[in-house]
């Protein structure tokens, strides 16, 4: 499967990439707008990153605790109860007078479900797709994400100086449930991928499977560390520049975008792994210029450049897809 066109003809990938979109719509634009309200409550760099990017430090937890779960539930139910539980997360932190603390509490179970939900939402791609078509859907989900991230903060800026940051998080709210019921009305039910109750411990036993392969532990690490140091970076945006961090957002999604489109579809095979080491340089070195206090202009294109460097993550993903065990490959994203 090396076309778009095969790619739309696959039964349920539409559906499951309308909800991936709808979802990423709600999180953009609830991310600026809630880094947004935070800043202005709390004048913290610091706190209004982590309420942008902190959900990620609850994904770790939900990972080791909870991800058992994402193997063991038919996949269209848990998108539409995660999905929906994103919408009310969302719009529960849009109370008006909603202290910061409780703010971030949300933030932390709304990471547990994200946590969850990636799992869910890749383990199905693979029950969808053949495994020769698995990259070239993946590139297609990553340039969604790309294409939804740059509209989201735009329409983010927008929406938060015509509805306030508190409007903003309830219309993300409502696109969270448009994604429910998408996955509800779209995907076909479906058994889980294994058998078992989802617990604690089951968790850890498959953690301990996966992490006990030397090759899956370095596609892991390749995955995880550069990925993570520059989501620190990107958290910056804001003080940087309060009134362009929108901007500079976009242009890292479309950096984003455009290094999934080159490969996840013009690529030849052949070039591939030859790839992977090089662009995650250049996912890192272009932000050394932030050291010098860049005017805008450069570092706008820096963070553009540098942002192609995600591609690398395809490479890694085909990687641990063909090092993963089918009954578990729901649980490998965590």
């Amino acid at each position: 499967m090396r076309t778009y066109r095969e790619l739309s003809r696959v039964p349920e990938f539409g559906a499951l990439f309308a909800t991936s979109s709808a979802h990423t719509l709600a999180t953009t634009v609830s991310g600026l707008a809630l880094g947004t309200l935070v800043y202005a409550a709390t004048g913290s760099p610091l706190l209004s990153a982590l309420s942008m990017f902190g959900a990620s430090f609850a994904q770790v937890v939900g990972a080791t605790a909870l991800m058992s779960a994402a193997d063991r539930l038919p996949p269209r139910a848990a998108m539409t109860v995660l999905a929906a539980a994103f919408g009310v997360g969302t719009a529960v932190m849009a109370v008006p007078g909603l202290p910061v603390a409780a703010v971030f509490v949300v933030l932390f179970v709304l990471g547990l479900v994200s946590s969850l939900a990636g799992g869910v939402r890749h383990g199905l791609l693979n029950e969808i797709l053949p495994p020769r078509g698995y990259l070239l859907g993946r590139s297609v989900l990553n340039m969604s994400s790309g294409i939804t991230q740059i509209c989201g903060f735009a329409v983010g800026g927008l929406l938060v100086g015509a509805l306030s940051p508190r409007g903003t998080l309830l219309a993300a709210a409502l696109l969270d449930l448009l994604a429910a019921a998408i996955a509800f009305a779209g995907l076909s039910a479906r058994p889980a991928r294994a058998t078992g109750r989802p617990s604690v411990a089951a968790t850890w036993r498959i953690n301990v499977r996966l992490w006990s392969s030397a090759p899956r532990r370095y596609v892991y690490l390749a995955m995880w560390v550069p990925n993570g140091l520059i989501v620190g970076c990107e958290a910056l945006f804001v003080p940087y520049s309060p009134g362009h961090a929108g901007m500079l957002f976009a242009l890292a999604a479309l950096g984003m975008l455009a290094g999934d489109v080159l490969l996840g579809r013009f690529v030849p095979m052949r070039w591939r792994e030859r790839l992977a080491a090089p662009l995650r340089l250049l996912l890192a070195v272009p932000y050394l210029v932030f050291l010098l206090e860049p005017p805008l202009p450069v570092a706008a294109a820096a963070v553009t450049l540098a942002s192609a460097g995600y591609a690398a993550s395809l490479l890694l993903q085909e990687r641990l897809v063909a090092l993963t065990p089918a009954e578990v490959r729901g649980r490998r994203w965590g």
